[in-house]
């Protein structure tokens, strides 16, 4: 099982290469493949299509969110502080290739595409999941939905702005994040407490429209 993921990480590393060269429309899985050296035949066993790549590409950074999950210290920071972290860590992920996400995502848009974008709405959807396991949020029926619009939303609008930002270590894209927290109650139907401790956290410092984004996630702090 190692030796198949790491020739499907070998095959999606060289894709992005190939892209960052020549654009990700330029990019063939057989090209990205045998720069991987992997056998044309051995490809379906990782990628059927070229989209398959575009899914291993943002599951890649859904598995770093939930690696930051099991993280002692990061379960120990307040709600919206946990949700900043994880979005922010996500995005970072795909930073060294953001122009190529970039053109994958437009690719995605294009008219005609109705059977890719509806693939796209499911990741998304995923990854909102993966989000809500990562931060530990348990609302549940009606709550649980209202949480999943507001966090989607935010996910959203932090993804479309983080795609185009050039801000150094997205700084721009961190404080958005922490402004749309902020107005969405920490995506939180209600206040909530922090575990085991039956208190209810104190907010992150910044205020809301602040332009210092918190201090925990700071443009020099780790991802």
């Amino acid at each position: 099982m190692a030796q198949r993921r790491d020739a499907g990480d070998r095959i999606l590393d060289a894709a992005l290469e190939i892209a960052e060269t020549a654009g990700w429309e330029a990019v063939r899985v057989a090209d990205a493949a045998r720069a991987a050296d992997v056998a044309p035949a051995d490809i379906p066993l990782w990628y059927r299509e070229k989209e398959d790549l575009v899914d291993a590409w943002f599951a890649r950074a859904d598995r770093a969110l939930l690696a930051l999950s099991g993280q002692p210290e990061f379960q120990d920071l307040p709600p919206r502080a946990r949700l900043h972290r994880a979005v922010m860590t996500w995005l970072r992920t795909l930073a060294p290739h953001r122009r190529v996400t970039r053109q994958m995502v437009l690719t995605r848009l294009e008219p005609g595409h109705v059977h890719i974008q509806y693939r796209a709405l499911l990741g998304v959807s995923r990854t909102v999941q993966w989000l809500r396991e990562a931060t530990r949020r348990d609302a549940r029926y009606l709550l649980r939905a209202l949480e999943e619009t507001a966090l989607t939303a935010v996910f959203l609008t932090t993804f479309t702005f983080w795609l185009w930002d050039d801000s150094a270590d997205s700084v721009r894209t961190s404080r958005l994040l922490d402004r749309l927290l902020i107005g969405s109650g920490g995506c939180t139907p209600g206040a909530r407490r922090r575990r085991g401790t039956g208190q209810t956290p104190p907010a992150p410092a910044a205020a809301a429209g602040s332009e210092s984004p918190p201090a925990h996630d700071s443009p020099a702090g780790p991802g």
